[in-house]
């Protein structure tokens, strides 16, 4: 399912995106906006352990892989742009529904270094089901965290 480019939601959340480069993602529905700052998935397990719900929502974000939407699936979001979304994420959004768009179309999210598929996207890579994904995303997360910092200690989101 793509998104209805003349969505007001959608392109609300893109612009807002698109005007701030602080901003990891942003969610729009009916006037009201959420914004997300920090990199990859941190600011959906940010709303996901705020309880927050997207119902009705649509996102902008600035790279989705399958981690990523398997957390907007979670969250509820009914539309999701990415800047740069995998093949695997765009099949996740429209295997559950989620209308989808992207400016620009990856086999796989790479990891920092480039080197080979990002860490966060191997922790879901033999997950289907979407609300089984936050554990080991969080849990990636914390590997990454702890590997950067000099004391070892993890900050999983």
């Amino acid at each position: 399912m793509r998104i209805d480019e003349t969505n007001k939601d959608w392109l609300s959340a893109r612009r807002a995106l698109q005007a701030d480069d602080t901003l990891g993602c942003v969610a729009c529905r009916g006037g009201e906006t959420l914004t997300g700052t920090g990199r990859g998935v941190r600011p959906l397990l940010v709303w996901l352990a705020e309880g927050r719900r997207l119902d009705g929502f649509a996102a902008s974000d600035r790279v989705i892989g399958k981690a990523a939407a398997m957390l907007y699936v979670t969250l509820g979001a009914t539309a999701v742009h990415g800047c740069v979304m995998s093949e695997a994420g765009l099949a996740m959004l429209r295997d559950h529904g989620v209308a989808a768009a992207y400016d620009e179309l990856v086999p796989m999210i790479r990891n920092r270094a480039s080197t080979g598929m990002c860490p966060i996207e191997q922790s879901v890579q033999g997950i289907d089901d979407p609300a089984e994904a936050e554990a080991p995303i969080r849990a990636a997360v914390a590997r990454l965290m702890a590997a950067r910092r000099p004391d070892g200690a993890g900050d999983p989101a």
